[in-house]
């Protein structure tokens, strides 16, 4: 299926205010891709070239025309070819490109480099004149040097696109969907199997099952899953120990005495023995044939209990020989091996026609392989193994009683709602409403389809493609969305792919990082204007800062105090940025009309919204676009209400500057007022309906806390907004090509200032004791790490006119990416990481990043297309629209209020 080009932005998106100020609103994150051509895939829209044709932009494809860059040839490929003679007042060079046409290739390259050999070495214009010996420094080997640098990037982008990246990542999920479906089938499709039997350490005391999340119980837990059930220990001393790191989940002061109880009928038996019988006996051979004759006496009676209780059989585990005391020299691995053997071939055909319902606990001796050299006497496991298999058995016995959410395995596929049905009805008869429009498009193009004259050759009539219908954009879009969306309930509701726990090291962070820095300097390109915070610099800052994100969220780095510090001084950027950019386009264009406003907060909440049905999460669970959404409403609000102030008004009369700041000090006062009285907020927001979107686990304070953690940042962003424009309208501020911004003393000064000030945040945040004493300092402080990163990146002339391209196409999508994470990426709602390619974690993560990246594109494309027809310039036919969507809203409401009162 082809991909339409993405439309074009709407009039209403503001690139800059009055076409100079290069700053992007956040509902521009969910825009489609740069009208220039992009660092890794590139976009075959068409009419994004014909705009880098007319406007001469230089990006990644060179200078040239749209064909020419198409080619990837560009201006020195001519320049060759017209020294040779051989270009023709066209400039139709580019037959001979290196991607161009057939056997040309070579030719052209042969050109290109015999023309750079014969041209005279010449030297670039240098700030200060140069010695004799350096007179070489722009010598024609370093031009053939950032030739190719650019000629590298475009055949990467030549052969590999947008489009080709995506239909490879449907093909691999089309792959692994069918890989795990066989896998099922064959081996099962039972994760308490898989945690009873298998799994490795991801590091010291760290037990990772093999397919799923194992949750760790808190004491309140457990006793909330253990009321009034009774559980029995049967066995030898090692059996005991188990017994008391089970008790000690609920009772960490549980004393180790050996007292018995007798109760009624256990709901759960844990039973194993061996190492005794081996002891008393000597090791001897008769001793195995007893053990096997009473195996085979009980397995009847354990199968009878499994039926109406769970029982549970424990290999024994390895012991350490070399610290064994001689009275227990005879227990050895091999006849703890040839015990366990027959123990499991006992229970396992104590059955016929039939699985046996006694279930073997053999994980617990893999764990005892990897620690059994910590014991102190070579048979008893070190309390931190036996902790460690007394939380398997808590996760196999709770998880499908309470359900946590990061404990995937025993846990089965929660069952559709009334509302996930209903979107699953909509997505299918969108599907086949868009393949019979489809079909009967395509047939009726064949019949239209120009024939041509036998006799002459020639085409009788000239059919032109009739434009796309909005009915056609709509269907397809919904086709492609509902697509999607299954790829997010079967990554993260069913039980088809595989679930990790996080587990945080230093290397999994730091990498990465180091990798994708690499990858941003590597692709850099000059930008179109030099003003502070232009398009390309706005862009570029969110991509990585984006993936940051990202890699702090997949690495588990949270557990690590600085690095959780320093993310939340990037998400305070991205809100700084929120109140920069709008106030900014409100303050310049003066535009508080409802078509502006509409199309914001669709482009900010229709994913997440989509995502609230589909996966059954309350709009809290998301908690950004909430966030970004009410500041949104805030500013719009501040700025419309009576007077409205405008730049323009405001230059006719510098008295409308006080009135403006006026406004933004009534704001910081109401700031202040929530952020300091709780209960005001929590009334606020409790009110129905605005409970249905802010309340998470049944009360606000979730939403509070994330509010007032990064409260004055947004004032933030707009009282700098303000003060920028001013200096720029008094032209205070040099910002042309290679200026710096201010005179060189102050430039310097400034630049001093901060770096001081970023090192310092730096220590400071490094230096926190706990988040509770960080957080509480974090929201007065992080601007000050966010202006020192402005100034430091725009006082450089040199630093405001490049920018990393890479970056910046990461951050035309960050929205979506940074939502997306939660169901395709991150698995069980953040808590683990999505397992697409067991038992290769690197291959994994590079795999699964890549369907991501391309599932988060697509939906940018999705949401940019739907909001063109969803939200129409046309008041009139918005107003009916609106009223649709209030409609649709309210029945939402009151499904949802069904819904919780069918689970209560």
């Amino acid at each position: 299926m082809s991909l339409p080009p993405p439309p074009p932005p709407a009039s209403g998106d503001p690139v800059t205010p009055e076409d100079s100020l290069g700053s992007v609103t956040p509902e521009d994150w969910a825009t489609g891709p740069p009208s220039q051509a992009q660092p890794l895939l590139r976009q075959e829209a068409k009419g994004e070239e014909e705009e880098g044709e007319e406007t001469g932009v230089q990006g990644a494809w060179g200078k040239g025309t749209a064909e020419q860059r198409r080619r990837g040839w560009g201006e020195a490929a001519e320049a060759a070819a017209a020294e040779e003679g051989q270009v023709e007042a066209g400039g139709a060079a580019g037959s001979a490109s290196p991607a161009g046409g057939a056997g040309g290739g070579r030719e052209g390259w042969r050109r290109l480099l015999d023309w750079l050999r014969r041209r005279q070495p010449q030297c670039c214009p240098c700030a200060a004149p140069l010695p004799r010996s350096a007179a070489h420094c722009c010598h024609g080997g370093t031009k053939m040097a950032a030739l190719a640098y650019n000629l590298g990037k475009r055949e990467i982008n030549h052969y590999f696109s947008v489009r080709s990246a995506k239909v490879l990542a449907l093909v691999a999920v089309l792959l692994l969907a069918v890989c795990h479906l066989a896998s099922r089938r064959y081996r099962g499709n039972d994760s308490c199997e898989y945690l009873l039997s298998s799994g490795r350490f991801l590091g010291e005391k760290v037990w990772q099952p093999h397919s799923c999340m194992m949750h760790k119980y808190k004491i309140s837990e457990a006793k909330n899953c253990l009321v009034d059930k009774h559980i029995a220990f049967i066995g030898d001393s090692r059996i005991r120990q188990l017994f008391y790191s089970f008790v000690k989940i609920i009772n960490p002061q549980f004393k180790e005495e050996g007292n018995k109880d007798s109760v009624a009928k256990p709901h759960v038996i844990v039973a194993g023995a061996a190492t005794w019988s081996i002891k008393i006996h000597n090791g001897s051979n008769e001793a195995l044939s007893q053990y096997k004759m009473n195996i085979t006496s009980i397995a009847p009676l354990l199968e009878k209990l499994a039926k109406t209780s769970d029982v549970y059989w424990v290999l024994q585990d390895p012991v350490y020989e070399d610290l064994l005391s001689e009275n227990r020299k005879m227990i050895t691995n091999e006849k703890i091996d040839a015990y366990n053997e027959a123990a499991v071939s006992i229970l396992n055909s104590s059955t016929r026609n039939s699985k046996s319902h006694v279930k073997v606990f053999s994980v617990s001796k893999l764990i005892a392989q990897e620690t059994i050299m910590e014991s102190l006497d070579g048979l008893h496991l070190p309390e931190s193994s036996r902790e460690t298999s007394a939380m398997i058995l808590m996760n196999v016995y709770c998880n499908k009683i309470l359900k946590p959410v990061d404990g995937s395995c025993c846990q089965p596929r929660p069952p559709l709602t009334l509302i996930q049905k209903l979107a699953a009805c909509f997505f299918t008869l969108s599907i086949v409403g868009y393949l019979i429009f489809y079909i009967i498009h395509r047939n009726a193009h064949r019949k239209n389809k120009p024939c041509t004259d036998l006799e002459s050759g020639e085409e009788k009539k000239n059919i032109i493609n009739p434009p796309v219908s909005p009915l056609e954009i709509f269907l397809q879009s919904f086709c492609k969305l509902g697509l999607i969306m299954a790829y997010f309930y079967i990554c993260d509701r069913a039980n088809l792919f595989m679930k990790e726990n996080k587990f945080y090291t230093h290397s999994t962070f730091f990498i990465p990082i180091i990798y994708i820095l690499v990858l941003g300097v590597f692709y850099n390109e000059n930008t179109k204007e030099t003003k502070v915070l232009n398009r390309e610099q706005t862009d570029e800052w969110k991509g990585w800062m984006q993936l940051v994100i990202l890699i702090y969220h997949i690495s588990g780095a949270s557990t690590f105090l600085p690095v959780y510090m320093h993310i939340r001084v990037l998400v305070a950027a991205y809100l700084f940025q929120t109140g920069y950019g709008h106030f900014s386009y409100f303050w310049v264009k003066g535009d508080f009309g409802i078509h502006r406003v509409c199309q914001v907060l669709f482009r900010l909440n229709f994913l997440v919204v989509v995502l609230c049905i589909v996966m059954d999460r309350p709009y809290q669970f998301y908690y950004f676009v909430p966030l970004v959404t009410v500041w949104f409403m805030v500013i719009y609000v501040t700025l419309a209400l009576w007077p409205q102030i405008t730049q323009k008004k405001a230059n006719g009369n510098c008295l409308w500057h006080f009135g403006l700041l006026l406004k933004l000090a009534f704001l910081l006062l109401c700031i202040c007022f929530l952020a300091y009285s709780q209960g005001a907020f929590e009334k606020i927001f409790s009110l129905w309906p605005l409970s249905k979107c802010f309340e998470l686990k049944g009360n606000v304070y979730e939403w509070w806390f994330r509010w007032r953690l990064d409260r004055y940042v947004v004032f933030h962003g707009m009282l700098f907004a303000f003060i920028y424009l001013a200096l720029q309208k008094r032209q205070i501020l040099s910002e042309g090509k290679g200026e710096p911004l201010f005179s060189s003393k102050i430039s310097n000064f400034l630049l001093f200032i901060s770096v001081v000030s970023f090192l310092t945040y730096s220590i400071w945040a490094s230096s926190c004791k706990n988040k509770a004493e960080c957080n509480e300092l974090h929201p007065s402080v992080s601007v000050v790490q966010i202006l020192a990163f402005i100034l430091i990146r725009n006082i450089p002339g040199y630093a405001r006119s490049v920018y990393s391209s890479f970056f910046a196409w990461f951050g035309k999508i960050s929205l979506e990416l940074f939502i997306c994470q939660y169901h395709i990426w991150l698995a069980a709602d953040t808590r683990g990481i999505l397992v697409l390619i067991p038992g290769n974690p690197m291959l994994n993560i590079i795999v699964s990043t890549f369907i991501f990246v391309c599932v988060a594109h697509e939906i940018s494309q999705i949401t940019n297309d739907l909001a063109q027809i969803i939200i129409p310039k046309d008041n009139s036919s918005l107003l009916k629209r609106l009223a649709c969507i209030a409609a649709f809203f309210c029945g939402l409401l009151i499904l949802s209020s069904i819904q919780d009162k069918s689970r209560h």
